[in-house]
This record gives structure tokens, sequence and C-alpha cells, in this order.
């Protein structure tokens, strides 16, 4: 157990300051921990007569089980989080006896385990997972299909009418119908009609909005082409397998299921996982709060995006998600279909702190040709419906500048140009002057694209360098 684990299992960053302070204010008059170490339990004051109990108990390293008796909705709750923050900064704690309610519970889990293994080895369990009513997935595909028919025609009047011609009546009008698609089931559909919307709703630079609004239009075009075709072939024939070759079903609405991903094929067994970067964002156009980081899967050097959704009228109910800087082992890494960097998730974790050869494993999937890294981003860029920000490790030979630019050189002498993009809305070149005069040549960068429209340019803004020794962010 690290403090960066502990953070990690905060709800937010309220709840991390509220733990640490209970040890800053020896709130706990007791604190103990079994002979074996697998938990830990103590007392902790609180507003009445009678202390707080909570305990956390590691008898499952990769799923602890964390207990409080105090009524508080938040979980883990401030005193559970002071508990382990109080072990993790070095509190002593008295060897002594697991607490018979604790024990119970415990030989209670065993009972169930056992049981689960026995079924298991009788073939008695199934993966657990939810059938489909047929008759409601029919007239789902038929309402997301009249969705479709009604973004076509709010498509057409704004083509028909030209992008000037979107006055503010309009706009509110196009607003409202907005909102009437989250009536057909298609989610990401219709986040990608608001986000043209927010953008024809900028004031500033017009000849940028409208070459934005164009390539939006170009997207959406393409999403209904391929939502009405894919739909109509599933509505045909409901027994075809779903696309799990990239992220039309999630934008048409669909949750996976994880027993569905496994089903595919999509659940990697053993897996360890470096983050490199990390950011929050607003999404206006979904209405959330996104946290969003990019993992290295160290094995294979795949990189994932690991997002947390909060809507904004839950936002203070649901984890908001940190940096993290210890290495995560899992059992099991589940990968949603996508791009170049799909998102990933994992139910059950292991932390350590990250070691020197840690860093050699991640520098050595670093993309070392230029035209071989450019090809790929292009490929990717080509398909409309693709993720336009692909992010990629690159090593360079160089880093330095030619006139205004900041460029990467690798060592066949090809070049990417670094700039600040749009997208991440966090400026980050301005930083490159500060690095030491060693991590300006034969370093890994991590770096996010984007196509310069104006320029007719593929642009890289870094995210991070990765030294043999270190993760340095540029955005946090």
């Amino acid at each position: 157990m690290t403090e960066a684990y502990v953070d990690s299992v905060a709800l937010n960053a309220a709840a991390i300051k509220n733990g640490r302070d209970l040890v800053k204010k020896n709130s706990f008059p007791k604190l103990c921990r079994s002979e074996d170490e697998t938990i830990i339990f103590g007392e902790c004051k609180g507003s009445g007569k009678e202390p707080y109990r909570c305990s956390v108990d590691f008898v499952k390293p990769d799923s602890p089980v964390f207990r409080c008796s105090c009524p508080s909705r938040q979980f883990p709750c401030k005193h559970i989080l002071g508990l382990m923050y109080a072990y993790v900064l070095g509190k002593e704690f008295q060897v002594d006896a697991i607490p018979q309610d604790i024990a119970d519970k415990r030989e209670k889990a065993e009972k169930r385990e056992e049981k689960k293994k026995e079924a298991a080895a009788t073939g008695e369990e199934t993966a657990v997972k939810r059938k489909p009513n047929k008759s409601a997935l029919a007239k789902k595909r038929a309402a997301q299909l009249e969705g479709i028919g009604l973004l076509e025609k709010l498509i057409y009047q704004i083509v028909q009418n030209g992008l000037a011609g979107l006055d503010a009546k309009t706009a509110k009008m196009m607003e409202d119908q907005a909102k009437q698609l989250g009536n057909y089931y298609i989610p990401g559909v219709q986040a990608a009609f608001r986000e043209l919307l927010f953008i024809l709703r900028t004031s500033e630079d017009r000849e940028r909005v409208y070459t934005e609004a164009m390539d939006r239009l170009t997207v959406l075009q393409s999403l209904i082409k391929k939502s009405r075709d894919y739909l109509t072939e599933r509505q045909q024939n409901p027994e075809l397998p779903p696309d799990t070759e990239s992220g039309l079903e999630e934008r048409l609405g669909h949750a996976w299921q994880l027993a569905e991903l496994r089903e595919h094929g999509l659940a990697r067994q053993q897996a360890e996982m470096a983050q490199l970067t990390f950011r929050s964002y607003t999404d206006e156009a979904r209405g959330e709060y996104v946290d969003e980081g990019f993992w290295m899967e160290l094995q294979s050097g795949d990189i994932f995006a690991v997002r947390s959704y909060r809507p904004f009228r839950a936002a203070k109910h649901l984890k908001e998600e940190d940096s993290f800087f210890s290495v995560v082992a899992s059992k099991e890494l589940l990968v949603y279909p996508g791009d170049l960097n799909p998102r990933a998730r994992w139910e059950d974790m292991t932390v350590r702190d990250m070691k020197p050869e840690d860093y050699g494993t991640i520098r050595s999937h670093a993309r070392r040709s230029y035209v071989e890294a450019v090809k790929t981003v292009k490929n990717q860029l080509k398909n409309p419906l693709s993720d336009k920000h692909p992010v990629m490790l690159l090593h360079y030979a160089k880093l330095g500048r030619i006139g205004e630019d900041y460029v990467l050189e690798d060592e066949q002498g090809k070049r990417i140009v670094l700039g600040d993009i749009p997208a991440l809305g966090k400026p980050s070149t301005q930083l490159l002057p500060l690095l030491k005069h060693g991590d300006t040549r034969d370093q890994a960068m991590l770096v996010m694209f984007e196509h310069e429209f104006a320029e007719g340019r593929l642009l890289a803004q870094p995210l991070a360098l990765v030294t043999s020794s270190e993760i340095v962010r540029f955005i946090y």
C-alpha cells in the first residue's frame, strides 16, 4: 500500500484532504494490524461519544474490503482513508487479534468462494451475461433508425441555409431538436451533432469556425450513412455479431458488458500498466466532466485511453480520477473496440512503485521511424469516424528548433513539428526550453496529433517526456 494507491481509491480531492487531516489531528486513538498484515483496523474520533470503527481487509490483495461504522454515504469514507494514510505515513500500528465480527465476515466470504470454485469445477457456473429481449431490441433499433433520419433532416437544413445563415433563432431551434435526439437511443450521435452546434455558436475567427464546421459535417454525414447501414443490417439479421472493430456500437448507445468483451476476445490477462499522462476536461456536448489518462501496457507497448465520465448533475457523487504514478497490475485488462488508443478498464488491481527497468521498458516501445508513425496516424485520420487525436510515444534523436517551430528528429533525419493543438486546450510547448540539456537527445516523448487545416500539416503536442529515470508530465 502506497500514498498513490490511497489517493486512487478516494472519491475526490476533498476526501483526500479530509483523510489526511484526520492523521494530522491525531484522530486515531487506536491503530492496529493483524500479525500477517492482511488487515489494518482502528478507531477514529467522531462527533459523538463513541468512536467510529474502521478497517481495511487485504485478505484478497487485488480486491480490498473497506468497512466503517460511520453513516457517511461517501465510500471509502474519510475515516477509512485516514486509517490507510496513517499506515503509509508510518504511524505506529500495534499487533492485535482480528475483531470477531470481521473474522466472521471473512469466514462467510471464504465459504462463498469455495462454493464458486466447486460450481466452476463441476461446470455449473456460467458467465454472467444479460440476455437481450429480442422484441425490445427490435423496437430500439427502429427508434435509432428514426433518430438517424431526424438528424439527416437537420443536417440537410443547415447545409441548405448555409453555415453563415444560422442565426440565433435557428440555432435555438436546432438546440431544441438536438435534445429530442436523446429520445432515440443514439447518445453518441446526439453528442456529435451538439458539438457542431457549439462550434457554430462561437463568434471568434469565423473562417476557422467554418473550417471546423465543415469537418464536423463530414463526420456527421459519414456517421449517418454507416449507422443506417449497420442498423438496417442488424435489423434484418438480429443474429449478426456486433461490430468489434470500431467504436460505432458505442456511438449508437451500446453499453458493453464485461462478459461481451471477454466473449469477443477483448480481454488480456495478467497486465501491468503505467500512466504516461492525465488530464480532466469538460465535454459540454455530452454534459459531462471527463477524467482521461493514457496508459501503456508494459508487455505489449499498446497505449490505451482510460476515461471516467461524470455527468454534470451527478458529478459530486462520483469518483474523481487523478494522476497516478505507480504501476498497476491487474489479472484482467478489458479493451473496448476502438482505434489506435482504444478505451480500456480493469476491475481489480494491485499497485507497486515504478522501478528503473520500467522506464527502460516504456522507452523500448517508442516508435523510432517517423515515416511509419506518420503513415499510421494518417491512415487513422482518413476514416471520418476515427479518433482525430491519436496519442503515440516517439523516440527522438534530437529535439530542437527550426525557425519558430520546435521539432523532433528521428535517427533517419525525418522530423515532426511540435505545437499546441486546440483540442487539448492546454499549452505545453512553452515548457520545452526548461528541459535539461541531456533531455534534448535520445529520449522518448508522448505526443497527441492533430491535422492543422489552416496550414495543411500534421502537428504534435508534447504530453510527457520519458527518460531512463523519470516521466516528466507537461499537462496534469
